[in-house]
């Protein structure tokens, strides 16, 4: 299973007189993830090294760092630790002390590793969306379905016969709904899969 942050966490740990701070947050998109490294980048320190990874997009960044040393295992840490739609940048304050190759991947990758681990998380439930239209009379019933079945409706058209849904809901409740639906409606209603998110 995999899990996004439910929101922003920072962690700081000093490694050979070096300061890390590395931050991590949910990321919806690569533009939401490109926002959050300008938004918490710090400009006064050394290096600003980050990834993200949200579904198969991906990307990271040395910042300055030797090819391999910073970006790479901040993704290594985010895919390590089960994590999708998220980003983590991890700020260096160069304390006079080289690290090395081998220690820059440690330092980096444990620093985000740490920050993800101690995060808040939730689990990344996958969601299948539903196109359906019911007569007026049968809307009322059908809406008292949506809070145990965790639906959200993501679009609603009313038209002289009934109401046209978009509906959002955990993929694994998909096809009880789309029995309950006919079930409810006694056939008058229309429903069928739009996609999965």
């Amino acid at each position: 299973m995999l899990y996004t942050l439910e929101g922003l966490h920072a962690h700081e740990e000093e490694i050979k007189k070096s300061r890390f701070l590395a931050m991590a947050g949910p990321a919806g998109s690569a533009q939401e993830a490109l926002d959050f490294i300008a938004t918490h980048s710090v400009v006064s320190a050394t290096h600003n090294c980050w990834a993200y990874r949200v579904g198969d997009a991906y990307r990271f960044n040395d910042d300055g760092e030797p090819g391999g040393t910073a970006g790479r295992p901040i993704l290594m840490a985010i895919d390590g630790q089960q994590c999708d739609q998220a980003v983590v940048l991890v700020v260096r304050w160069f304390g006079g002390v080289k690290l090395g190759s081998g220690g820059l991947v440690r330092a980096y990758g444990g620093a985000a590793a740490q920050c993800l681990r101690l995060a808040p998380k939730a689990p990344i439930v996958p969601r299948t969306m539903l196109a359906c239209r019911c007569p007026f009379g049968d809307m009322a019933l059908i809406q008292s379905k949506f809070a145990g079945l965790d639906v959200t409706v993501a679009a609603e058209d009313f038209d002289a016969e009934g109401v046209a849904w978009q509906l959002a809901l955990p993929s694994a409740h998909a096809h009880a709904f789309m029995e309950l639906f006919i079930d409810l409606t006694r056939g008058r209603g229309e429903i069928g899969v739009k996609g999965a998110g």
